[in-house]
């Protein structure tokens, strides 16, 4: 009857929105396909047509298990205009071969338009022959010696420079479960720890750490129509008696 989402509001003042699915259901995965879909169409427009182009607080999508949501219209197109509204998309996968189910040919164009990509582990063939060519090569000795016996003993020596994988697809495939790549634009990809979250100053906060920081949805939720200026309504009148009139 009412939205009472206001996506059109978000780059507007900060907000926290959240999209929960089920992890074994996937009925409602349109919705939130649908969802992101409007929330780009509106932000894009409002940002244009009020603010010049730039939306005043930066809106980040954190969308985790994005190849399980459904397919996001003209996605590859988005990842390419959202970013100067001061829009990002952060889209989390357990494999580079889910993102080419869902997109076919648009993968490549979608991860191109990604800044920074983040390799946490893994063992899918695509995801590690990406990376192993992202790394690059570098160069290393080889040095050969050869005898040949005889009725005269020779002995022969070979240097040579050749280029090796900085991290074959082997190598990636057993990689630390401590430690992951980081490839930033315009930066040479780095190997990393991975950060400790029980270090972080605000890590107390999480439920993780107190149970009693669990965040209750149920708290928050309401059907109560929030009247706003401006805005026209029907009124009805229901008197007493006519209360009383209705079946039971």
């Amino acid at each position: 009857m009412y939205d009472e989402l206001e996506l059109d509001l978000v780059g507007d003042r900060k907000t926290a929105l959240f999209f929960i699915i089920s992890d074994t259901d996937a009925t409602f995965n349109f919705l939130v396909s649908m969802a992101y879909t409007q929330l780009f169409n509106l932000l894009c427009e409002r940002a244009d047509d009020k603010y010049g182009g730039r939306l005043p607080v930066h809106v980040r999508c954190l969308i985790d298990e994005a190849a399980n949501i459904g397919q996001i219209p003209n996605l590859e197109k988005l990842m390419a205009t959202i970013r100067s509204r001061e829009i990002s998309a952060c889209l989390v996968l357990q494999a580079q071969s889910q993102l080419k189910a869902l997109y076919k040919d648009n993968m490549d164009t979608i991860i191109g338009n990604c800044d920074s990509s983040l390799f946490l582990g893994g063992k899918e063939e695509t995801t590690l022959k990406s990376w192993s060519s992202l790394l690059g090569k570098e160069t290393i000795d080889m040095y050969n010696t050869s005898v040949t016996k005889g009725n005269q003993e020779s002995h022969g020596q070979n240097f040579q420079k050749l280029g090796k994988d900085l991290m074959s697809m082997d190598e990636l495939a057993v990689m630390d479960g401590g430690k992951c790549l980081l490839q930033v634009r315009g930066v040479r990809p780095f190997l990393s720890k991975k950060y400790d979250i029980t270090k972080h100053p605000n890590y107390h906060l999480l439920s993780d750490y107190n149970e009693k920081n669990a965040f209750d949805i149920e708290k928050f939720l309401s059907t109560r129509l929030h009247v706003l200026p401006g805005e026209m309504y029907q009124n009805y009148v229901i008197t007493a008696e006519e209360l009383k009139e209705q079946p039971a």
